[in-house]
């Protein structure tokens, strides 16, 4: 069973940062591409930006120059550090990745952790 567990989300007002966590759990042999999606109330999901196992990321439109993913592969986690947030980032954020396991090798998600930018 594997499992991913964000967190970090919250409300923070215009301007300011959060620093959101995802890390993986369960019977993992290995993760490829790690990534945070957002989904805002109507809207589709989106992905926000991604990394590879060896560190080679992209980023959206919106989010580069103020997001920045990273990731510790001991600790089967990734981040991501939002800055200048603004009330357009408000969603919430799903971290996903691609995990080989017992048996089987596909997409996971997190339960999604809700973030607020509001004054």
């Amino acid at each position: 069973q594997v499992q991913l567990v964000e967190s970090g989300g919250g409300l923070v007002q215009p301007g300011g940062s959060l620093r959101l966590s995802c890390t993986a759990s369960g019977s993992i042999f290995s993760i490829n591409v790690m990534g945070w999606y957002r989904q805002a109330p109507g809207k589709q999901r989106e992905l926000v930006a991604r990394i590879t196992s060896r560190g080679d990321t992209n980023y959206a439109d919106s989010a580069k120059g103020r997001f920045t993913i990273s990731r510790d592969n001991a600790k089967n986690t990734v981040y991501l550090q939002m800055n200048d947030l603004r009330p357009e980032d408000t969603a919430v954020y799903y971290c996903n990745a691609d995990i080989q396991s017992s048996g089987y090798r596909g997409p996971y998600w997190g339960q999604g952790t809700q973030v607020t930018v509001s004054s």
